[in-house]
């Protein structure tokens, strides 16, 4: 890859994290206030609902936000884009909507009020989600940033409010992000210039049921991935309630950005490399998979060193007695191990080869989990995040050896044809 090539390619990255930064230092900074601003029991809430919102987050881009950025990038005709543009988005627009009164009955639970302002923002972050992929492959960079930026500042403007009031702060907190998320979304269907279509009709399940063979996979990994990477919070929460799932939540946040970076560089590459496979253009692919993971990896170092050097700075005193730095380090490797796998998941993902993802991600869940249930029996939750880091190391040998061998396969073929 020639040095133009990799200057474009930062630049285009430069865009799509500088929203993404915004928003991950918007919600890193409104973490670390709630855990001085409200009860142990109360972060505990309001870290599952994150983490509940980031499942709703993984269905989306599986089920409608990536086969969308695809069929959108590979279709011949604006037509045919636009067709599936609303079969998609009508369906993110359902999905939203279950996910929405799925957590409400879920916070019906554990709280008295806010359950439906907690709901809402989960629909309305998912749905959020999903417009930016779709304006990311329909090159529309500049106006997902513009409303990135709205969200940002509204939803920060939204908390300080509550935050100086300082009365029922989890609910007033949710109703902050359902004005933040609803003014992101009104930017970028109002400043796009073009038409709200959504149907329900026959046709857009046709469609639909011509992709659901290669779409149940998606479901399947995703489901299993989600396992695979969330089942240890859920497991805290449920042995150990949400009191003891808090230091972990605080942990888990501040390495979110890694997170965010790497969906961020998959969003973006993904556009470019199914054009290039679409092209048989394997050398060009291969290229791009050998030259990234090395500077995310040494992102990932970087920003650890970062955190845990502030570390003493920034922990609550409700955690002082939690062993912080080690749930810390355990969430560093959790968070920077992705980073290194980023490239060959963008693969499989874009040859629609979810089985082997649902398959790597399974036996990643299965050796994950169970370790992570052997650890919280022994009363250790603390220790709990060592699971999901030998989960990740899982998925990040068996990703690349699969599509090591893969793509020699690929290239011999091109080769000899």
């Amino acid at each position: 890859m020639n040095t133009r090539n990799i200057r474009r390619i930062l630049g285009r990255l430069v865009m799509m994290i500088g929203g993404e930064a915004m928003q991950s230092a918007f919600h890193l900074a409104l973490n670390l206030a709630l855990l001085h601003a409200v009860s142990a029991y109360e972060y505990g809430i309001f870290a599952l609902v994150m983490v509940i919102g980031g499942l709703g987050l993984t269905y989306i881009r599986s089920l409608t936000a990536l086969p969308a950025s695809i069929c959108i990038t590979q279709s011949r005709s604006s037509a045919a884009a636009n067709a599936f543009e609303i079969t998609f988005g009508s369906a993110a627009l359902l999905l939203s909507v279950v996910l929405a009164i799925g957590l409400a009955c879920v916070l019906n639970v554990w709280l008295k009020e806010g359950v439906l302002a907690g709901g809402a923002f989960v629909g309305l972050w998912t749905l959020r989600s999903h417009l930016r992929t779709v304006f990311f492959a329909r090159h529309r960079q500049r106006l997902v940033s513009v409303s990135d930026l709205v969200f940002t500042l509204s939803g920060a403007a939204g908390a300080a409010l509550v935050l100086l009031d300082a009365e029922h702060v989890l609910q007033h907190t949710f109703l902050a992000l359902v004005c933040a998320n609803a003014l992101g979304i009104a930017v970028l269907l109002g400043f796009a210039k073009r038409p709200v279509r959504i149907s329900l009709g026959v046709h857009v399940w046709r469609r639909y049921a011509k992709l659901w063979r290669d779409l149940r996979w998606s479901l399947l990994s995703v489901t299993i991935t989600n396992v695979q990477g969330q089942g240890m919070a859920l497991l805290v929460a449920g042995i150990a309630g949400p009191a003891a799932y808090a230091p972990i939540a605080a942990a888990l946040v501040m390495f979110v950005p890694l997170r965010i970076i790497s969906t961020a560089f998959a969003n973006m590459l993904h556009p470019e490399m199914s054009i290039s496979l679409a092209r048989g253009e394997i050398q060009k692919v291969w290229r791009l998979m050998r030259t990234w993971p090395i500077p995310l990896g040494l992102f990932g170092l970087l920003y650890g060193v970062v955190i845990m050097v502030a570390l003493p700075f920034i922990q609550p005193d409700t955690l002082e007695n939690t062993q912080f730095y080690k749930i810390a380090a355990l969430a560093w490797a959790i968070y920077t191990v992705p980073m290194l796998y980023v490239m060959p998941r963008i693969w499989l993902e874009i040859m629609l080869d979810f089985r082997t993802i649902a398959i790597l991600s399974g036996l990643a869940a299965a050796v994950g989990l169970s370790l992570v249930l052997g650890i919280l029996l022994t009363g250790s939750p603390s220790w709990s995040l060592f699971g999901s880091a030998v989960s990740e190391l899982i998925v990040l040998a068996g990703s690349w050896i699969v599509v090591w061998r893969r793509q020699g396969v690929a290239a011999k073929r091109l080769a000899t044809s």
